[in-house]
């Protein structure tokens, strides 16, 4: 893959500014195909995620951008959208260099739906209405949405681009202002989108960006007294941490968290179309995918028939050079995430897992590949099949009827998504009514549209991205009562 790609100065974006970190300090970028070093970026220090955060409060109390009518907010939101539309090839070649992904997912998947975040939002951004309550009072009594004020997003190394835009987006559209600290290994995408947001004319100061460290920036960001609001995605570690530090200062949080998602599939399934949505399920996005679907739980009389074909058909799914058009399965996103995929492939060994395929590195340019493995023969508390791997690993288990099959799939402490596949449509709207998730998809996986709300239950976080739940999410109701006496 190419590294010629322009990367950009890398410097922090402050009250419409490029600036360095105050101490001077950078931080590494690397290719994940190769392992090699593409570009640095300015490391910021608490210092300057106060500047951020004051900057960003200055631009919410000026008015300039929470004043606007949301019809003026979102036509500059709509600008946004295009102007992605107009830079997605080098968009895609950005995210496709920073995070390893193949460049037509990078196209087709990130850049198309992060540019439809920002026109789905800002087609909603007119809609905050308020509401006249009828009361026994002699009074007119009506209420109002508001914007909170400055919003802090927190975002993950696996779909820089989309989750960016899940939050930015809403929490424009509502009129806050917002200082995002993207992931550390991830955040050239971030840094191109300042300049966009810049060009459509988002006001300075509305979108800051600062880049570094979780226990620097992030936490400088988190206990930050100017921030109104917390959206954070990322690990249910991290998750509890940001909750519990954005609870003290009484903080509203949007939380989207770790996932392990089962996929049921029943004996009437139409097996071909169930074995595409399964590979999709587990190896999109090179298995880094909170909604992913690393839990096959097939009915006993599908089930050998289910490992067969999986034994035949993942080994011929195409894995390298994100570059290369053809490529499926690119690389993990970092040394770290590998090693913890592989640990966790070696402990279903001795946990009594059967490798049907896969199960090992993939020495290629120096990359961080792991092939596409499926495992089978696993008790269902085997931390394998109960814990997060977050890579290309499937686990395959056996059930005899639904509501063992409703069972196993609420087992895990996750609840992000769940996928069915069968031809009974009773028996989809019974199941999907049982599983305990935030989103469950019927006869296929990840069907995702910003119209569609999403996020978890139980470890898997609470609050929804995505659709008017969203957007309510970066508001706040006022109450207006006023006598007619």
């Amino acid at each position: 893959m190419t590294t010629t790609i322009d990367t950009g100065p890398g410097r922090l974006f402050i009250g419409g500014q490029w600036r360095e970190a105050a101490d001077g300090a950078r931080t590494e970028v690397t290719d994940p195909s190769t392992g090699r070093v593409v570009s640095t970026v300015a490391e910021a220090s608490a210092a300057d995620v106060d500047a951020a955060v004051r900057a960003a409060r200055e631009a919410f109390d000026a008015g300039e951008w929470s004043g606007l009518s949301g019809r003026e907010r979102g036509r500059v939101l709509h600008r946004v959208a295009a102007l992605i539309r107009e830079n997605a090839e080098e968009l895609a070649a950005l995210e496709s260099l920073d995070v390893g992904k193949p460049i037509t997912l990078a196209g087709a998947v990130d850049v198309a739906n992060a540019a439809n975040d920002y026109e789905y939002f800002a087609s909603l951004a007119c809609t905050l209405d308020g509401a006249t309550r009828d009361t026994p009072l002699n009074a007119l009594a009506y209420t109002r949405r508001e914007p909170l004020g400055v919003v802090a997003a927190i975002t993950p190394f696996n779909f820089p681009l989309i989750l960016a835009g899940s939050k930015i987006g809403p929490a424009l559209a509502a009129g806050n202002t917002v200082v995002h600290k993207p992931a550390d290994e991830t955040p050239l995408s971030a840094l191109y989108m300042a300049r966009l947001l810049a060009r459509a004319g988002v006001p300075d100061g509305v979108v800051n960006v600062v880049t570094g460290t979780g226990p620097v920036a992030g936490e400088a960001l988190l206990g930050h007294p100017g921030v109104d609001k917390v959206a954070f995605t990322g690990s249910t570690a991290v998750g509890r941490h940001v909750a519990a530090t954005a609870g003290e200062a009484l903080k509203p949080v949007t939380m989207e968290l770790g996932g392990n998602a089962a996929h049921l599939v029943f004996e009437d399934a139409d097996l071909e179309k169930a074995v595409g949505a399964i590979i999709k399920g587990f190896v999109f996005n090179t298995g880094q995918f909170c909604m992913g679907g690393p839990r096959l739980l097939a009915a006993r009389p599908v089930y050998d028939t289910l490992l067969g074909i999986l034994a035949e058909a993942v080994p011929g799914v195409p894995v390298g050079d994100p570059g290369d058009p053809a490529t499926v399965v690119g690389p993990m996103a970092g040394e770290k995430h590998l090693r913890k995929v592989e640990e966790y492939v070696d402990l279903a060994r001795k946990e009594g897992g059967r490798v049907v395929c896969g199960g090992e590195r993939l020495d290629l340019n120096g990359g961080y590949y792991y092939r596409p493995t499926v495992i089978a023969d696993l008790p269902n508390d085997s931390r394998v099949v109960q814990e997060e791997i977050f890579g290309p690993v499937l686990t395959v288990q056996p059930f005899d009827s639904e509501d063992e099959a409703v069972a196993l799939a609420n087992s895990t402490p996750y609840g992000l998504a769940s996928g069915v596949q069968t031809g009974n449509l009773a028996r989809a709207h019974r199941v999907a009514a049982r599983l305990q998730a935030g989103i469950v998809w019927i006869n296929d996986w990840a069907m995702l549209d910003p119209a569609v709300p999403f996020g978890g239950v139980k470890d898997s976080g609470f609050g929804r991205e995505y659709g008017p739940e969203a957007l309510a999410a970066y508001t706040k109701v006022k109450s207006v009562v006023v006598s007619l006496d």
